[in-house]
């Protein structure tokens, strides 16, 4: 493993990471010390504590704190000596000691927990509240029964105590605040904080997950609050860099005494050094406004009966939280934008005076602190064209593209609730309900992240895009909703035909909530389409159930929405209806699962490709792993397989003919050895997907929209001419070239023998990466544009990543020479890990009477005796020629998983009829190999063998025309060597 993926295995996602070091300390606990009658006077007139939680709710913030009641200040010292508080709050009327002592007695004892003190009344006694009486008292504020108060006490805390870490890991802005009096401190300070909680939600408009909301929102301006000049300027020289702007009071101690010009002296002096920085001066005179227009500043006045809307005016206008209005020199508008995304649109078409008159001011950085975005905006502050050698048009550039850049790679790997109102079409992960996401899209999730952690990838190929394809994942919560609104929930318990189950899946009216949220998608998405199964257990290392759901194709073109909406609703009622087909219930009740516990997530997926003729397809489709189960020639094991075809790729997955190589050594194909091996191995058909834009009929079965296509007919199509080669008759070769005249080959030349697209080493990388991150050989599904629209690069596209199963898992297993003599089977290329001594049956296809063109019938005749033997509970070893699973049935039977349910073993062997290369990739064989079932592959030229005329002459317990059933009087043993991936079956008796 390189150190590079070492590193992306043992990491965090360092977007987010940044965002969960921030507001490390938290107020947890919190001592109240009062007298009986004023804790039952807040809990009875206000409900305290109650208050406390809704508003932590209300305002989405995290856990609230604990509050603990004391009534004498005796009670109070041996609470701070026996547990850790983070703030004390106390009241004025103790029984046995003075709240001022108390205070003094606390910070004796814990010099760093803060004291603040509640009074009733604005308008204390002379001599109350004297330096030397408040001396053991941080805050002093009045309470009037408002529970905001008591949120901005804690907030306020919590930011003193965060405010120097996080500025300097994250940036994180600061307000400014100096007020001197507990009357207005207490009436203005709830309105900061809630403008600031508030204001900063409002304007995340990314629709992230609720918990990178929560994170992100520690990255909110924190408030830090002055009593005297002194302090003021303490506080401003300390986070000169960070601050947001600036609100303070007129008059406040400076050198001692009471000045009535301090606060317009402080503000004239923090203007003149930082000019463009938003200033408020308050004061309970109007007359001041006067002193605000000569420093200049904002100026609000204290007592004003529209305070709170003043201060929101104030946040909006002057502290970024508002809308960003493009303004020329002279103060006209000519442009206004609400998001990051609309700023990004807009910017690159202002005028250029207005950009340049912005980004001097700071106006940038200043918006987009406000949203948290403390990383981009510390890159725009300050943005002048002298950063650019005075070439405007370049600094904008550099803005729009640090924009786009923030903008994509912060949705990597975050799944986005969908809402029409934010919709972002470079958004990957799109998401509708809160539900579970499914095995697949929880692979997709994972490959995102990988590829946003994994940047050298991009760069070691500049000219590919590398992407997952925009996913839209209907979560379980609807499959929940539509199986309770149609009673359906019994369907998984019963055993009746896929089409039955389809029907009453038909029938059930979706959910209408759901329903509206996918055509307002529809009204943003006009590709293709792919909607795909993303169950619980789909894609787990252990229970794969690969390829057992539906999947299907839309075209997703039709001029009517709510056409485009029918098909799409019918497409996901018959995906969840597959949860309850016999192939799936067949599954769970191998690997002791209950059908009635699954659930179903659907993707929806754009389908990547081009449109040809009316068709739509990408050039190349495939599957690759990182384990090659038959390593050939130089290949190891660990050198991983692929396997790729033109079209859509069913080809693969179902096991037809396509085109297999090892991404380390792309041009050692055995089955291209010879001229004769290529035209008789090359891929004839291929999969598209048919533009029509009337009704589709859709049934069961999942290619209702597709169509299987020969390649003769796509001849001068691009991506046929691109991977394909011709044959030259007269000349009895192959030329690497598809536009030339004569017969076409799928050979994919171009690709992977003159690396006109990085393919190979494409895939090995992604197959590294992947097996690095699970900590396990996986799975990849992929396909590859190589004919992207107009000024787009050619595309490497992610659809799929699972785990691949463990190969050896506990036993070490030796076969002895002794054995293979003895047996009746042996295979060096034998998958699993094994020794088996409790099967007695054997189901053969008869080699006697084997035709290719009644595979199909054989597959039945094999479900048959299946069903029989899982009654009886007897598992059985099943021998026949080709590739047990394909779909195309000249390469084997095609039998599907219910046909077999009962196997303990597959024997894979050769026909002369038969011409195909071993089983590998398709989800069958995942699933197969998956369960531990044991599969042996006997290729009589390597030394492989298998007895047939042993065999054949067993006793027959049954027989249909073309399979028998043999059954001998005690077990036989089975024994896979792992390691080696040698096996053998041989019968001790």
């Amino acid at each position: 493993m390189t150190p590079e993926i070492s590193h992306l295995v043992n990491n965090l996602d360092p977007r987010f990471t940044l965002f969960h070091e921030l507001m490390a300390k938290k107020v947890k606990d919190i001592l109240l010390v009062s007298s009986l009658y004023d804790a039952c006077i807040m809990e009875e007139d206000c409900r305290l504590a109650e208050k406390i939680i809704n508003e932590y709710r209300g305002l989405n913030l995290s856990k609230p704190p604990r509050l603990t009641w004391v009534s004498t200040a005796e009670e109070a010292l041996s609470a701070v000596e026996k547990q850790e508080f983070d703030l004390v709050i106390t009241m004025p009327r103790l029984f046995d000691m003075d709240a001022f002592v108390l205070g003094r007695e606390i910070k004796k004892r814990v010099p760093t927990l803060p004291v603040h003190l509640l009074i009733h009344t604005a308008f204390a006694p002379d001599g109350f509240l004297t330096k030397e009486r408040t001396e053991g008292l941080d805050r002093i504020f009045v309470w009037s029964g408002n529970a905001d108060l008591l949120l901005a006490m804690i907030k306020n805390v919590e930011d003193r105590d965060n405010v120097h870490r996080d500025t300097q890991v994250a940036g994180v802005r600061v307000i400014l605040f100096v007020e001197d009096s507990p009357q207005y401190l207490s009436s203005i300070l709830p309105i900061l904080y809630r403008e600031v909680v508030s204001q900063t939600q409002a304007v995340l408009e990314e629709k992230l997950n609720e918990e990178h909301r929560l994170l992100t929102m520690r990255a909110r301006a924190k408030i830090l609050i002055a009593q005297s000049y002194e302090e003021a300027i303490a506080i401003y020289e300390e986070f000169k860099p960070y601050l947001l702007g600036v609100i303070s009071d007129v008059r406040f101690t400076k050198a001692g005494r009471l000045d009535e010009n301090a606060g317009v002296e402080l503000l004239s002096k923090i203007m003149g050094e930082i000019p463009d920085i938003p200033v408020l001066l308050t004061s309970s005179e109007p007359s001041n406004r006067e002193k605000a227009a000569s420093i200049p500043a904002s100026f609000i006045d204290k007592n004003s009966p529209t305070l709170y809307a003043e201060i929101h005016t104030f946040f909006l206008e002057h502290l970024g939280f508002g809308d960003f209005i493009f303004r020329l020199s002279d103060g006209r508008e000519v442009g206004r934008v609400s998001t990051v995304r609309a700023l990004e649109k807009v910017l690159a078409a202002v005028p250029v005076e207005s950009f340049i008159y912005h980004g001097a001011r700071n106006d940038f950085s200043r918006w987009l602190f406000a949203r948290s975005e403390t990383m981009l905006a510390a890159k725009m502050r300050p943005l002048t064209v002298n950063d650019f050698d005075g070439d405007s048009e370049k600094a904008r550039q550099y803005l729009v593209a640090s924009l786009q850049e923030r903008r994509k790679g912060r949705q990597k790997g975050v799944v986005v609730d969908f809402d029409p109102d934010y919709y972002d079409p470079d958004t990957e992960l799109l998401k509708i309900g809160q539900g579970s996401l499914g095995g697949k899209a929880r692979g997709l999730v994972f490959l995102s992240t990988l590829l946003q952690r994994h940047q050298s990838l991009h760069k070691k190929h500049p000219k590919v895009e590398i992407i997952i394809p925009q996913t839209l994942v209907i979560t379980t919560e609807s499959f929940d909703a539509f199986v309770a609104a149609g009673d359906l929930k019994g369907l998984s318990k019963i055993d009746a035909p896929d089409e039955e189950i389809a029907a009453r899946f038909l029938e059930t009216e979706f959910p209408a909530k759901t329903a509206a949220t996918l055509r307002a998608y529809l009204a943003e998405v006009r590709n293709p389409l792919a909607v795909r199964s993303s169950s619980l257990l789909e894609d787990s290392q252990h229970r794969a159930y690969a390829g057992l759901y539906r999947t299907y194709m839309i075209p997703n073109n039709h001029c009517d929405i709510e056409v485009r909406l029918k098909h799409l609703l019918t497409a996901v009622k018959l995906v969840y209806a597959s949860t309850y087909f016999q192939g799936p219930k067949s599954f769970a009740r191998r690997v002791g699962q209950r059908t009635e516990e699954e659930k179903m997530a659907v993707i929806v997926q754009e389908i990547i490709g081009g449109e040809y003729q009316g068709y739509f397809y990408p050039v190349i489709s495939g599957v690759a792993q990182s384990h090659n189960y038959y390593p050939f020639a130089r290949m190891k094991p660990e050198d991983g397989i692929a396997t790729i075809a033109l079209g859509l790729g069913k080809t693969v997955v179902e096991g037809h003919r396509a085109l297999r190589f090892s991404p380390k050594h792309p041009q050692i194909m055995p089955q291209f050895a010879t001229v004769e091996s290529v035209l008789n191995n090359s891929q004839h058909l291929f999969y598209a997907l048919k533009l029509e834009k009337d009704s589709l009929d859709f049934d069961v079965h999942d290619a209702s929209a597709l169509v299987r296509r020969d390649v003769s007919e796509a001849l001068n199509e691009a991506p046929v001419q691109f991977v394909a080669s011709t044959y030259i008759p007269e000349e009895h070769r192959i030329k690497d070239s598809g536009y030339l005249d004569g017969p076409k080959v799928l050979t994919f030349a171009q690709v992977l023998k003159y690396k006109a697209f990085p393919l190979a080493e494409l895939l090995a990388d992604a197959l590294e990466l992947g097996h690095a991150g699970m900590g396990c050989p996986v799975e990849i599904e992929f396909s590859v544009d190589l004919c992207p629209r107009p000024g787009r690069k050619p595309a490497f596209v992610f659809l799929q990543i699972r785990p691949m199963t463990a190969r050896a898992e506990l036993m070490e297993v030796e076969i002895e020479e002794e054995e293979i003599e003895r047996a009746f089977c042996y295979s060096t290329s034998a998958l699993g890990n094994s020794d088996k001594r409790d099967i007695r049956d054997i189901i053969y296809v008869k080699p006697e009477v084997f035709d290719p063109a009644r595979t199909p019938q054989i597959a039945q005749e094999i479900g048959r005796l299946n069903t029989a033997l899982i009654r009886q509970g007897r598992s059985y070893v099943l021998i026949g020629p080709g590739r047990w699973g394909s779909a195309d049935r000249w390469l084997g039977i095609p039998v599907q998983w219910a046909d077999i349910s009962g196997v303990g073993a597959i024997v894979e062997t050769t026909a002369p009829a038969l011409k195909a290369e071993p089983s590998q990739g398709s989800h069958f064989f995942h699933n197969v190999t998956t369960l531990g079932i044991n599969y042996l592959t006997v290729s009589h030229n390597k030394g492989d063998f298998l007895n047939w005329n042993w065999l054949s002459g067993l006793p027959r317990l049954e027989e249909t025309n073309y399979v028998a059933h043999a059954v001998l009087e005690s077990p036989f043993v089975l024994k896979v060597d792992g390691r080696k991936s040698h096996g053998v079956i041989y019968n001790e008796s």
